[in-house]
């Protein structure tokens, strides 16, 4: 019985998918943790903080979550030009599962080492 569910059964279909879809990527998550520490972070200043990433990779990456709405990309008309960035609504209420990420990293950190 429980072969038969499991071989119906589409990993694709599941919420957990959707979620991985979303924040999948080298740096995703990190980005939306700094937004979430910061609130309001601009391009370079994600550059800076992610010592290692490309700009290709930022800028793809801020593409990816704005367009799943998890972030609020805003672009002041001057020069030279400024943009911001911020978590969204539904970018905000991803937070606490964040969070929870980090708070159970710190407490098996020590483990690994």
């Amino acid at each position: 019985m429980f072969k038969d569910y499991i071989e119906k059964a589409n990993f694709e279909d599941t919420g957990f998918s959707y979620t991985l879809s979303l924040i999948s990527g080298k740096y995703k998550m990190v980005i939306l943790y700094c937004l979430m520490e910061f609130k309001v972070v601009r391009y370079n200043e994600l550059k800076r903080y992610i010592k290692s990433i490309s700009h290709k990779t930022l800028s793809s990456s801020l593409k990816e979550l704005e367009r799943d709405k998890l972030i609020v990309r805003k672009e002041y008309p001057q020069i030279p030009p400024k943009v911001e960035y911020s978590l969204s609504e539904k970018g905000q209420s991803l937070m606490e599962i964040l969070d929870q990420l980090c708070v159970w990293g710190e407490n098996h950190r020590e483990c690994a080492e």
